[in-house]
C-alpha cells in the first residue's frame, strides 16, 4: 500500500451569508490542503457561493436546504423575490460551483489519495421524503432509494480506497436526543433528522470494505435552540471507526470591540486516519486567538 500524506482540511458549515473574500485569503493563510463546505450558504445566495466557488484551492460542496429555498420549500416559493420562470439561482449557483459541487457525484484527489462522495444535495432531513416535485424535476429521483442508488455508484466507482462522504445532513443513526449530532431542538418530541438514504450509503460502503475516516455534515447548529449553555456533540465514532462531524458552527463570524472574528473547522488526516479535529478562530490579521479541540486521537 503507498503511503498517505498528511493533508489539512477546513470544513466549513452552514455558513448562512457569512463568508467573505478574507474567508478565501484565511484559508491560504492557515495552509489549507482541502476545504469541504457542507451547504446553507444562504437563501440562494447567488453571491455567497460567486465567493465560495473563488476559493483557489482543492475544494468540494454540497447543497443545503437554504440552497433551494425559493424553489422547493413550500413558504420560500410562496415568497420568491425573483421570477422563477426567467431565473434560476439554484442552477445559478450550480453552475459556479461547477466540478466542485459534489451532490450525488464524487471528487477524485489523487495527490492526497483519497476520493469524496457527495450525499443527497438540499436535504432537509428526517425519515419523512421531501421537496418530491424538486427532487423529481432536478434529478429525477422520486424517493429515498433511489437517492441511495446515486449515493452509492458515486462510492462504488471512486477511484480510491479511502473515502470521505460529506453532506449537508448528517446520517441517521446518530442520535435523537436534542444534543445530538442530527437531534431534534426544537418542539417537544425528540427525533432524529438525520437522512437515512446517507446512513444506508455509508454502511454498504463500509461492508464493501473501503475505509471511511470521515463524514463531515452540518445543517444542525451547535447552539441548541431550548439551552442558551448547552452545545449540541459535534464528533462521534462508530465501530469501524468512522468519525461523524457536524461543522455546524453559527454563526461563523463574529463583531467585537476589536474587529471581526472568523472560524474555521481544521481536521487533521495522517495515513487515511483522522488526527484531530480542532475549532479555531482567527481575528482580523488572521492571528489564531482561540482554539477548541473537539477530536484527538487516542
Amino acid at each position: 500500500m503507498p503511503s498517505l500524506p498528511s493533508i489539512k482540511i477546513a470544513v466549513i458549515g452552514d455558513i448562512h451569508d457569512l463568508w467573505e473574500l478574507e474567508d478565501n485569503a484565511a484559508l491560504q493563510h492557515l495552509e489549507i490542503d482541502l476545504a469541504i463546505f457542507v451547504g446553507d450558504y444562504g437563501n440562494e445566495a447567488v453571491e455567497v457561493v460567486r465567493r465560495v466557488a473563488a476559493v483557489n484551492l482543492p475544494k468540494v460542496a454540497v447543497m443545503g436546504n437554504h440552497d433551494a429555498y425559493y424553489s422547493a420549500s413550500n413558504k420560500g416559493i410562496q415568497n420568491c423575490p425573483y421570477d422563477r420562470a426567467r431565473e434560476d439561482w439554484v442552477q445559478k449557483q450550480l453552475d459556479l460551483l461547477g466540478e466542485a459541487h459534489i451532490g450525488f457525484s464524487k471528487r477524485e484527489f489523487p495527490q492526497f489519495g483519497l476520493s469524496v462522495i457527495g450525499g443527497r444535495p438540499f436535504s432537509w432531513g428526517g425519515s419523512k421524503w421531501r421537496y418530491g416535485k424538486f427532487y423529481r424535476d432536478r434529478f429525477d429521483v422520486r424517493n429515498f432509494d433511489e437517492s441511495l442508488d446515486l449515493i452509492l455508484a458515486a462510492a462504488d466507482e471512486a477511484e480510491h480506497n479511502t473515502l470521505i462522504f460529506v453532506g449537508h445532513v448528517g446520517p441517521y443513526g446518530l442520535g435523537a436526543s436534542p444534543d445530538d449530532p442530527c437531534g431534534k431542538d426544537w418542539g417537544n418530541q425528540s427525533a432524529d433528522y438525520g437522512d437515512p438514504d446517507f446512513a444506508k450509503a455509508i454502511a454498504l460502503t463500509q461492508q464493501s470494505g473501503k475505509q471511511i475516516p470521515l463524514v463531515a455534515f452540518g445543517h444542525m447548529h451547535h447552539k441548541l435552540k431550548h439551552s442558551e449553555h448547552q452545545l449540541r456533540k459535534r464528533v462521534v465514532a462508530d465501530a469501524n471507526g468512522t468519525l461523524y462531524f457536524n461543522a455546524a458552527n453559527v454563526p461563523r463570524i463574529e463583531e467585537t470591540p476589536t474587529g471581526k472574528q472568523r472560524s474555521f473547522s481544521i481536521v487533521t488526516l495522517q495515513q487515511g486516519q483522522v488526527q484531530s479535529i480542532d475549532l479555531i478562530w482567527l481575528n482580523s490579521a488572521f492571528e489564531q486567538i482561540s482554539a477548541e479541540a473537539l477530536y484527538v486521537i487516542k
